[in-house]
């Protein structure tokens, strides 16, 4: 058992409103921050700052970004692909995510592996199977099933096999043809019932929403949060705070399509690029508003990494009007408590997971420095990838 202590650091814990000098301390047995005053080897961070290990609230971890169209989908190449990409959002600063749609129950099995200390990767809050409409959005990642009963059903299986959060499609989307971000598919009755079952558990419901309509049908059935939250009025703004849903606004998924413009099909293609601001303005309008944000990248979608992109997404997040503050927090404590883990993660205090990042220049004087040079903590040891 070593205990090492951080001293001459600026630390934004995840609570404080800026990066303070402070000091503070780790046990790399038990892999948790500590009280105390004897300690085997103490670290000088003079001239470093400190944050929380980031939280990804929205990925898809079975997916190639770059390689999407290629349709592999089976169990062991998804794996693969699944644990490349969570040492590569390790290596980078992400040491919690959310999965919110895989193949083969693939994102619970490693999530056991991950609890049970049998791989070292980010911790995950695993879904399953999306849940959505017969032809609806997302139907490779998913499973398509219609009406309350057969939906409740479903989360429920879901549940029994390790899923501590349903996700669940209320509109469609960009990156399949033949449907728009506007097209209405679940119900509210229909997201209602998996809530149900989610909420019984103590466990969190998401809803892929985008057009207005349907984000309203998924905050009125009692979703968590609203992953992308494009097309808002002030009128669901208000819903949102009503409920405390969170908004996660994956501002990477549509910019990264946009930027492989001539890789991409058309339909894709003119679909993101008609999104972009008004994803912009949703984020801002409900920022100002006070909805509660937390980051997500929706990594593995077309060109969509799992490397700097959630570091990225801060700096899209500060350019739609965000504060480099709130954005630090929406990457840390906010996504601590959406994920229901902010009693493990999302801080740096005692008795919380040593989860963390050493960064050489300020994120508050410039955001783009989360994506810089690092040095990454995970349960208080030492992150190294090649």
């Amino acid at each position: 058992m070593v205990k090492i202590k951080f001293e001459n650091a600026r630390v934004f814990t995840g609570k404080n409103t800026s990066f303070t000098q402070q000091t503070f301390c780790m046990d790399t047995d038990t892999g948790y921050f500590i009280d105390g005053e004897l300690f085997d080897k103490t670290i000088d961070l003079t001239g470093k700052f400190v944050m929380p290990g980031m939280i990804n609230a929205h990925t898809h971890i079975i997916l190639d970004a770059m390689f999407e169209f290629n349709n592999h989908f089976t169990a062991v190449h998804d794996t693969v692909i699944a644990i490349q990409n969570l040492k590569r959002l390790l290596a980078h600063g992400v040491t919690y995510i959310r999965d919110v749609g895989s193949t083969f129950d693939i994102d619970l099995i490693l999530s056991k592996l991950e609890q049970e200390n049998e791989l070292f990767i980010p911790g995950i809050i695993g879904s399953g199977g999306a849940i959505m409409m017969t032809g609806g959005h997302g139907r490779r990642l998913g499973i398509e099933t219609d009406g309350p009963d057969d939906i409740r059903k479903q989360s429920r299986i879901n549940i029994k096999k390790g899923a501590r959060n349903i996700k669940l499609m209320a509109t469609g989307g960009v990156s399949n043809s033949g449907e728009t971000p506007h097209d209405v598919q679940l119900g509210v009755e229909e997201m209602r019932v998996a809530v149900e079952e989610a909420h019984h558990k103590g466990y969190t419901a998401a809803a892929h929403a985008q057009g207005n309509q349907g984000i309203k049908n998924a905050i009125k059935a009692g979703v968590d949060s609203i992953e992308h939250g494009i097309f808002m009025d002030k009128e669901s703004i208000q819903m949102m705070l009503k409920f405390g849903t969170y908004l996660v606004p994956t501002m990477i998924a549509p910019w990264a399509i946009n930027s492989h413009a001539k890789q991409l099909p058309n339909f894709m293609v003119d679909k993101s690029l008609a999104i972009t601001k008004p994803l912009q303005q949703s984020l801002k309008e409900s920022y100002d508003a006070g909805v509660k944000i937390a980051m997500g990248t929706d990594a593995g979608t077309p060109f969509n990494d799992f490397e700097n992109g959630s570091a990225f997404e801060l700096q899209l997040m500060v350019e739609a009007g965000m504060s480099a503050i709130d954005v630090l927090k929406a990457a840390t404590m906010n996504g601590a408590m959406l994920l229901h883990v902010d009693e493990q993660v999302g801080s740096i205090e005692p008795d919380k997971l040593a989860d963390f990042i050493i960064l050489n220049e300020d994120p508050l004087a410039d955001i783009k420095a989360v994506q810089g040079e690092k040095t990454v903590y995970k349960k208080a040891q030492l992150v190294k990838y090649s």
